[in-house]
Order: structure tokens, then C-alpha cells, then sequence
């Protein structure tokens, strides 16, 4: 049931970040928003996809799954980690293609949701294993929760205001 509860949140999660992408150019995709000749050092579609694409490895693995098909690779990781800047790309050249990251967040995000539905409550239960969370987030269902829920719908509001600055709307 704590499975189920923690995807629905994902889903949510997912679908809106599906509605957010309506409109955007690829050429804007990794690109800091202006507004009034104002350059507007925020997070980018691509960082906020790219980092959001981070953590579904985390869940699946840490509740027994098997994350292999979606553990980021060592330039995801330097590129989205939360320690990573967020850099203005004009030339394209910093980040990895708008479609290669949307589609690593959107297929971390299914297999995650799909091992939730899967998992026994007691898996949640257990000691939250990230020590720097673990004040916030005791356990693993907690952590999770904020992983695919508000943490995702965080990152989704910076794309709201992202898309309201370069003249796209709310989404």
C-alpha cells in the first residue's frame, strides 16, 4: 500500500513534467531565461530534467530492485548532482540533448514507479540509508516520497517560473 501511495505522488509528479515540456524548443531547453534584457540565473529545463533523472536509481535500489537500467551515468551525475551549477548553454555543447535527458526521466521515473507498486510496506519502514537526510527523511518511505513527490514538484516549480520569464506560460 506505502508502494502505491509513494507512486501516485510519482505519477503526478511525471505527468505534470510531461505538461511542462509543451513549447519548449530544444534550443531553449538548456538556455537561463531572460525577461526585460534581464539574463535569470535560475535552473533550466535541462539541469531540472537531467537532476530530477538522478534519483529514481536511488529508489528502486534502495527498497531491493534492480537499478541497472537506469543508474545515471558518471557524466549525468557530474553534470545534474545537487553539488553541480547550472550553466547557460547558447552553443549546446554543456548538456546532452533535450531528447536524451527527457528520456532518461521519464524511463527512471516508470521503472521506479513500477517497483513501488511492487514492494512489501515493511521495505519502508527501514533507516533512510543517505545519513545527510536521514534528520529529514528517517526512513526509506520517507525519503522516497520527497524524492518522487515534493522534490520533483520543487524542481517543476522553477520550470513554471523558467517558462513564465521566456514568455511560454505556466504549461
Amino acid at each position: 500500500m506505502i508502494g502505491s501511495i509513494i507512486a501516485a505522488s510519482a505519477r503526478m509528479s511525471v505527468a505534470y513534467a510531461e505538461r511542462m515540456l509543451k513549447d519548449i524548443p530544444p534550443s531553449q531547453f538548456a538556455r537561463f531565461a531572460e525577461a526585460g534584457g534581464q539574463v535569470i540565473e535560475s535552473n533550466h529545463p535541462a539541469f531540472i530534467f537531467g537532476h530530477l533523472s538522478l534519483y529514481p536509481c536511488r529508489v528502486v535500489s534502495e527498497v531491493g530492485g534492480d537499478a541497472s537500467a537506469i543508474t545515471p551515468s558518471s557524466k549525468f551525475e557530474a553534470l545534474f548532482s545537487p553539488s553541480a551549477k547550472c550553466l547557460d548553454d547558447p552553443d549546446g555543447t554543456l548538456y546532452p540533448s533535450m531528447d536524451e535527458i527527457t528520456s532518461k526521466f521519464f524511463k527512471a521515473h516508470e521503472v521506479a514507479i513500477e517497483v513501488l507498486m511492487t514492494c512489501d510496506d515493511a521495505v519502508f519502514a527501514g533507516e533512510n540509508p543517505n545519513e545527510r537526510m536521514r534528520p529529514k527523511f528517517a526512513t526509506i518511505g520517507a525519503a522516497h516520497a520527497f524524492y518522487l513527490g515534493g522534490h520533483a514538484m520543487l524542481h517543476m516549480g522553477q520550470l513554471s517560473a523558467w517558462r513564465r520569464a521566456v514568455g511560454l506560460g505556466p504549461g
